[in-house]
């Protein structure tokens, strides 16, 4: 006998013996129930409201995951919600396949299922999520743009603050920056920016660099102190100006945010928080795609060719920094995407000696005393 079978009333079976609990798996109803072995038919025959249920022995399934082992939890193999519980602890030794895998729960299937579903979530976040971004990036206005930026850069700041009472500080040594604001006109006005450029300075050791929504550009610290000419400290400006150019730090944030969004529904974190760090890390150490960093790489090099600046310096610096921090830390790292950081260095060297076949000739950024001053900005 496969499946359960319902007898009449008037079909009633002889004798009854040890009581339970049944549901049915229609209801949230526990109906009392009333258990016998039929022998004739080899079943377990329950009866509960005004009803008779028929489970064949060779049906019955134990569910051992239960917190009370002093009664039986039983299922029916073909019936997947269906339950019978009792404290007759007898009729265990009267259902031979017991123990057995239910036969309804195909391990293929759920598999499968298994398999649609992370194919789902990944096909939501690495497909749909990136082309919904750049669709609505491009209807965002300038000024919510900006606010997105100020918000994410006022969480950065706090995340990196490690007194872990405040914000990390912005430098502003007024000479530092007048010669920043030099270093920023010379290059600006050689450039076509969609939206104006905001430019600070983080008081932190980290060697990086990086754009935020709205036209932000975050310099640290660490960055300015590890280079040995401005010229590589422009470089690195100019190429996150490129991002700015092509508004992929705003792509970059909408599309890290909707896939925390995902997992966020996933995880259980409605409100957030721990994916919010996340969100800030990425955005730190943002990995463009290719297509990006070439364009980002481009546009430095001609900005700087134009503005008289040695467009080598951008390999200049990423070379040096390769050389003296290894192969995953520090700016290099925030740069090390494809295409690979030595054809990045190639191309700044080659694009360096095709302008000087043209007549290239680099002029002085700033001036020693200068150069010096931007280095303690942040005294």
């Amino acid at each position: 006998m496969s499946d359960q079978t319902t007898i009449r009333v008037g079909e009633r079976p002889a004798a009854l013996g040890a009581l339970g609990t049944y549901f049915d798996g229609e209801s949230a109803v526990a109906h009392p129930a009333r258990i016998r072995i039929e022998e004739g038919q080899q079943a377990l025959v329950i009866e509960f409201a005004g009803r008779h249920v028929l489970w064949s022995l060779e049906d019955v399934r134990w569910l051992p995951d239960q917190a009370d082992r002093s009664e039986l939890v039983l299922a029916n193999a073909h019936d997947p919600v269906a339950r019978l519980i009792t404290d007759e602890m007898r009729l265990a030794k009267r259902c031979p396949n017991l123990t057995r895998r239910n036969t309804h729960v195909r391990r293929s299937k759920v598999l499968a299922w298994a398999f649609g579903a992370v194919a789902s979530v990944a096909l939501i976040i690495f497909v749909l999520v990136p082309i919904l971004a750049d669709q609505l990036a491009e209807f965002i206005p300038p000024e919510g743009e900006k606010a997105l930026g100020e918000a994410t850069l006022s969480q950065i700041r706090t995340v990196l603050d490690e007194t872990g009472i405040g914000e990390l500080p912005i430098c502003e040594n007024q000479d530092g920056l007048a010669a920043l604001d030099m270093m920023r006109g010379r290059l600006e006005a050689h450039a076509e920016l969609p939206i104006e450029m905001t430019v600070h300075v983080l008081d932190h050791p980290m060697v990086n660099a990086f754009a935020l929504p709205g036209g932000h550009i975050i310099l640290f610290d660490g960055l300015i102190k590890a280079a040995e000419t401005p010229e590589e400290v422009a470089a690195v400006f100019a190429h996150e100006m490129g991002h700015v150019e092509s508004r992929d730090p705003t792509r970059h944030a909408m599309r890290s945010a909707g896939s925390i969004g995902v997992l966020g529904l996933l995880l259980g974190d409605f409100a957030g928080g721990a994916l919010v760090l996340f969100l800030t890390e990425r955005l730190i150490e943002a990995q463009y795609s290719q297509a990006a960093e070439h364009e980002a790489d481009n546009f430095a090099m001609v900005t700087m060719e134009a503005a008289s600046i040695a467009p080598g310096a951008l390999g200049d610096m990423f070379h040096r920094l390769a050389d003296q921090y290894g192969e995953s830390e520090g700016v290099h790292s925030h740069f090390q995407t494809h295409p690979t950081l030595t054809e990045r260095i190639a191309l700044s060297r080659a694009w360096q000696m095709d302008a000087e076949a043209r007549g290239f000739a680099a002029q002085p950024i700033m001036s020693n005393q200068e150069w010096v001053q931007l280095r303690a900005i942040c005294q």
